[in-house]
């Protein structure tokens, strides 16, 4: 659900939607504010990092705080992560499969929708084609956004297109559940 404030001549929806790009290095995030009839803003643009100095489990650990953290600040209806489909590096894989699976355990806990898009799906809906690269998507999020310079570094453009691509489908999730339950009924 969203978050609804009623004022005496219009209803506004207001929705917090956070983006996660999963990695134990580097986790991007970023918590989008959308409001109908006004552009979506960034709240909280970031990255969360952790020394590969220190064991896995305590960086494992130190993620989840700080997720936690971040999702205790904000009143988040929705997570959206990127799906991992293809890793050349096995340990990068493994990695960010952890921060990914913490990230989404953090949302469930805290009662939030996951949901998982690819990076095709991202950048469709953010740049309008699948094949933007790493900068056209940081001018899309600066853009959209309204950011005074293209957000550094790539993590967090990375995870508020993640918030953006989320907040352009819901709509479009919503009406394909309804009518999947209504199918059901």
């Amino acid at each position: 659900g969203s978050f609804v404030f009623v004022d005496r001549l219009t209803t506004i929806v207001r929705m917090f939607v956070v983006g996660i790009d999963p990695g134990l290095t580097r986790c991007g995030y970023c918590v989008v504010e959308a409001r109908e009839g006004a552009s979506p803003r960034a709240v909280a643009l970031g990255v969360m990092r952790t020394s590969p100095d220190d064991e896995v489990h305590h960086r494992l650990a130190e993620l989840q705080s700080e997720l936690r953290s971040l999702l205790a600040e904000f009143p988040v209806t929705a997570m959206a992560v990127e799906r991992v489909l293809f890793q050349v590096n096995v340990r990068t894989a493994m990695s960010v499969g952890q921060a990914s699976g913490i990230a989404m355990v953090e949302a469930v806990n805290a009662g939030c929708e996951v949901v998982q898009y690819s990076p095709n799906e991202v950048k469709s809906a953010v740049a309008g084609w699948g094949n933007a690269d790493k900068v056209q998507m940081q001018q899309m999020v600066q853009t959209l956004l309204g950011l005074a310079e293209p957000p550094h570094p790539f993590d967090a453009a990375d995870a508020a297109a993640l918030a953006l691509c989320h907040i352009a489908m819901a709509p479009m999730r919503a009406a394909a559940n309804r009518a999947v339950a209504k199918a059901g009924a």
